[in-house]
């Protein structure tokens, strides 16, 4: 049996997240496992490198998935790309180790989160960016995010139940770059908890508009509390860019 791996794109405005879910057909995975089950005539089930919500986009995700198909994989890549929703796109198909795991192998992920920090609405980033009018300051932002790096408990920035799952994690990079009224922030490590980039967004903008001070980070770490942290800010503004192995 042969194991295949996909790198993805796709656009989640429209989609209730990536897993797939019985209440509803509207999933990234439904909508892959179901193009390739009819590909290669046999159920197929994916594996991701992590589960996007719904809102989030990509344009690095890694999958992979077992078949019996003998398909050539140029012919799955056209394949899966004519037949797919115009917002879903396959980049790269190939022929993966039988041992590959698109997420228990990976390493690491980059994420970034966009922010149109201006009064007047942008209409080309509606639906990748949130849009800010107050004004921020940077320069505190780039301060709190430096007490977030390295490995820490981070159970304050989860919306995740209490579980035996561990909520440490080591954040190798913040980084905020500044394109006119667009803002990118840039978020690097091994791994990340559930809803954690959004919840660290909301606290990071709190310091930005003056509503906590940069060394209350620590605080917030320690405190293992998450309405210490700050608001879970919208999926829109997030994308996953790359996962590393």
């Amino acid at each position: 049996m042969r194991n295949i791996r996909m790198l993805l794109q796709y656009e989640g405005t429209r989609y209730q997240g990536w897993q797939r879910q019985t209440s509803s057909g509207n999933t990234i995975q439904g909508k892959l496992e179901a193009l390739l089950g009819k590909m290669c005539n046999e159920p197929i089930e994916i594996s991701a490198s992590g589960r996007t919500d719904a809102g989030v986009h990509a344009c690095g995700q890694v999958v992979n998935f077992h078949t019996n198909s003998q398909m050539p994989v140029d012919e799955i890549l056209s394949y899966c790309n004519r037949y797919l929703p115009e917002d879903i796109a396959v980049i790269e198909v190939s022929e993966a180790a039988p041992r590959f795991h698109s997420r228990l192998n990976a390493c690491g992920k980059c994420y970034c989160y966009r922010i149109i920090n201006s009064k007047i609405p942008n209409v080309f980033w509606r639906r990748y960016a949130l849009e800010i009018p107050e004004a921020l300051d940077l320069a505190a932002m780039r301060k709190a995010a430096e007490l977030l790096l390295g490995e820490h408990d981070f159970k304050s920035f989860t919306s995740a139940k209490k579980g035996k799952k561990s909520t440490v994690r080591r954040i190798d990079e913040i980084s905020i770059k500044e394109e006119g009224d667009l803002l990118t922030f840039t978020f690097v490590g091994n791994g990340f908890l559930h809803h954690m980039i959004r919840i660290l967004m909301g606290t990071l903008l709190e310091v930005g508009m003056g509503q906590r001070m940069p060394e209350s980070m620590t605080d917030v770490l320690n405190a293992c509390d998450r309405e210490k942290a700050g608001p879970l800010v919208p999926a829109k503004g997030l994308t996953l860019m790359e996962v590393y192995y």
